[in-house]
């Protein structure tokens, strides 16, 4: 189902988790607004979820866990806010996620480490603090080209492994 740049106002209605042999969504640059309905996070054969520019509020929801079958997790540029949950670890198909642009808080979780398909990572200008998780080593090899976690507040002592890639970002690192 692919509804982007349609500009579609309103909530997305939570008839969506009737939809149960969905697999892919995209709702992208729309003017959506609300909480994204707890029934999506039913749609357990969604491969793909693009939620990204829009005006969704709220938490990224445990249920997200749900979704095992996702490969690309899109929900940049709303107004998200609440932590990263650690039940994202469950999307071990997931190859691509996205949540920059958002007022997502606290800490990077270490089980991020178990994606071990990721080839980008985008948790860019957030609010997220605290150290690095060093669990961020075991996929950084497969996302380097992908991988931005500038604009945040995360302190020292980096993993070794992005030590580089902190200190460089701190200085040139410019994001469009």
């Amino acid at each position: 189902l692919r509804l982007s740049y349609n500009n579609i106002t309103g909530n997305i209605p939570v008839e969506i988790g009737n939809l149960v042999n969905l697999t892919a969504l995209s709702l992208y640059f729309n003017q959506i607004t609300g909480e994204i309905p707890s029934e999506l996070w039913n749609l357990v054969n969604l491969t793909l979820l693009e939620l990204q520019w829009n005006q969704l509020t709220g938490q990224i929801p445990i249920e997200i866990g749900n979704l095992t079958n996702l490969t690309r997790l899109f929900l940049n540029s709303n107004q998200l806010t609440g932590q990263i949950p650690i039940e994202i670890s469950n999307l071990i198909n997931l190859e691509d996620f996205s949540i920059k642009h958002n007022d997502i808080t606290g800490e990077i979780p270490s089980e991020i480490g178990n994606l071990t398909k990721l080839y980008g990572l985008s948790l860019q200008y957030n609010n997220l603090s605290g150290e690095i998780p060093e669990s961020i080593c075991t996929i950084y090899t497969n996302i380097a080209s992908e991988f931005n976690i500038s604009n945040n507040n995360l302190c020292p002592p980096y993993p070794a492994c992005i030590e580089a890639y902190v200190n460089q970002q701190a200085i040139t690192f410019e994001d469009y």
